[in-house]
């Protein structure tokens, strides 16, 4: 045994500020580079049970940090509580980019270690922020828990459904997590051990689980993984399935024959801290990986996707008698909906369609219409377009004060503005943005949007004129010169990177050192096929077929356009990002 490093105790500030508790274990021989070690600690628990991987790994060159999550140990909430997994994924993100600068380290310093659910928190935070972080390293991840009861996860939902929130306690005793006597009675004894979780965690816990599994080829960094062999509280094969999905060729997989569910709290758990040590030391002995995404629309699993999608269903298959009984429905019925008439007239990705669906007030002819239409506009990518114009707002204002406290003039463009009832809903009366410029290839959205404009009484600022989003010499030769670029929801409507490195370098060119630039992306969608099968777009009536990128593979284009990442948020589905950017000096 180690000696026994000492934590400082303290806490962080996420940004709905709540009070987080953590332990930092400082250095005691730093090196030349700083290393950072951030740990997430299994559900139910609290940083305090991660004292011993700190003194068994035996890094003194090395900072440790590890959280209380919200709910648990010494950090305030209800017990076992957080408002949504997502919320908590955020709380990740936060984390450890505050545990990097605490330690004045990049995020390429940085390791992640979790366990159960805290690898599960780390793994969709990897998949949906896609941080530059040396690499990652997951004990037992909590895909898939066991639930010994016969429907025990629909049973909950239908309950959570019909009573709202509720509690549910933990089965698990320690002497099913780990050999290890003296860990079992510390488990059993501990009183800041959390025996509840709220049943939106643990509903959230398996759907997120299953869509980072199903779309574990998105994670491109280097990633070991140790399995339990002997594992009571979740399932093998989704660990399986994740790691084969995984595409860094920089890959670990070890399966610990005995071992419970506490890989690293097992009676012989140096077998895992020898494996991870060294996957760690590696890591640390060459360069950070950048995952090479240059290609990604011509090869890589998105790709692939697209390619199927738009080659259509089998003929005279299920999916093509489902899908066509499906369009029919939807022409037969459907157009009694004002939103899906609108759809159908202007393409379901259309400016139109969106201003529509952002207003969300159901509409059409008679009861049954309006039925249909309150369906409709509540359909999941729907409600995800809703969140992301949230999330634009909640970022156009972040980036205007900062643009202000910097003293930069706050010119504002956005290259494919719709109607632009986003950014006009962000900016009216906003004091100290000088100028707006919405543009938009569409002459209907441009003239609606000069209709919200002057309805407004916003054509002091604002003018709205048609332009070409892709039309990189457009774009350089905006006047004013914007200090805040937009861009949201066109890029995820071409499959080809050409045209969106050409309109990112015409915006790169536009916008001075300092400036910022919010993007969207669209790593993920649950409903490509039905959207693709079922759906016409905005180009003249064809099969809306999207492309999803991965956040990393979004990034790295905004990167190599001359522009820094340094917010992201995301909605609760994982389906909709809204990133904040700013622009490098040349």
């Amino acid at each position: 045994m180690s000696d026994t490093r000492v934590p400082d105790e303290r806490h962080f500030v996420t940004s709905d500020n709540t009070e987080l508790f953590y332990r930092h274990w400082p250095a005691p021989a730093p090196g030349a580079a700083p290393k950072v070690i951030v740990m997430f600690h299994r559900g139910h628990e609290h940083s305090g049970r991660l004292q011993h991987i700190v003194d068994e790994l035996a890094m003194p060159d090395t900072a440790f940090y590890a959280w209380d999550a919200r709910g648990h140990g010494h950090s305030p909430g209800q017990r076992g509580y957080s408002p949504s997994l997502a919320r908590s994924v955020q709380d990740v993100e936060e984390f450890v980019r505050f545990a990097a600068a605490d330690s004045n380290a990049a995020i390429e310093d940085v390791v992640v270690v979790a366990q159960s659910v805290g690898a599960v928190l780390a793994a969709t935070w990897v998949h949906d922020y896609a941080p530059a972080i040396r690499g990652l390293v997951l004990a037992s991840p909590a895909f898939k828990v066991k639930l010994y009861v016969p429907f025990a996860r629909q049973g909950l939902a239908l309950m959570h459904r019909l009573r709202g929130l509720f509690f549910v306690n933990s089965y698990v005793k320690g002497k099913y997590l780990t050999h290890d006597v003296d860990r079992v009675a510390s488990f059993n004894l501990d009183t800041q051990i959390t025996r509840a979780i709220a049943v939106n965690i643990l509903l959230d816990l398996y759907k997120t689980a299953e869509r980072i599994v199903s779309d574990a080829a998105a994670i491109t960094m280097p990633v070991q993984l140790l399995v339990s062999g002997d594992d009571f509280v979740v399932h093998r094969q989704p660990q399986i399935d994740f790691y084969q999905r995984l595409r860094n060729p920089l890959k670990e997989l070890h399966v610990l024959p005995g071992f419970y569910h506490d890989t690293l709290g097992e009676k012989d758990r140096h077998l895992a801290f020898d494996k991870m040590r060294d996957f760690i030391s590696t890591l640390y002995a060459m360069p950070p990986q950048r995952f090479d995404y240059s290609n990604e629309d011509r090869w890589s699993p998105g790709a692939d996707t697209w390619r199927m999608l738009n080659g259509g269903p089998a003929p005279y298959s299920l999916d093509d008698i489902a899908y066509r009984g499906l369009r029919y429905g939807m022409k037969l019925l459907g157009t009694q909906s004002t939103g899906v008439r609108l759809g159908f007239e202007t393409g379901f990705d259309s400016g139109s369609t969106l201003d529509y669906v952002y207003r969300n007030q159901p509409q059409g002819n008679g009861a049954l219409g309006r039925l249909i239409d309150k369906n409709y506009l509540n359909n999941v990518g729907w409600q995800g377009i809703r969140q992301r114009k949230i999330h634009l707002q909640m970022l156009i204002s972040k980036a205007v004060a900062q643009l202000n406290e910097q003293g930069t003039p706050v010119h504002v463009v956005d290259i494919a503005a719709g109607h632009g009832r986003y950014v006009l809903d962000a900016l009216e009366g906003e004091k100290a943005v000088r100028s707006i410029l919405l543009r938009d290839y569409s002459e209907l959205n441009v003239n609606k949007g000069r209709e919200m404009i002057a309805s407004r009484g916003m054509a002091d600022i604002a003018r709205f004129e048609q332009g070409d989003a892709f039309n990189r010499e457009q774009l350089a030769a905006l006047e004013p010169r914007p200090g805040l670029g937009i861009v949201s929801g066109l890029y995820e409507l071409f499959p080809e990177n050409a045209l969106v490195k050409n309109s990112l370098a015409g915006l790169a060119e536009a916008i001075a050192p300092g400036g910022v630039l919010i993007y969207t992306g669209q790593p993920w969608h649950p409903q490509l096929k039905t959207i693709a099968w079922s759906l016409t777009s905005h180009k003249d009536g064809k099969a809306w077929v999207m492309r999803v990128r991965t956040q990393g593979e979004m990034d790295a284009l905004v990167r190599e356009a001359g522009f820094e990442k340094c917010t992201q948020l995301i909605d609760e589905w994982g389906i909709f990002t809204v990133s904040m950017a700013v622009r490098r000096a040349s």
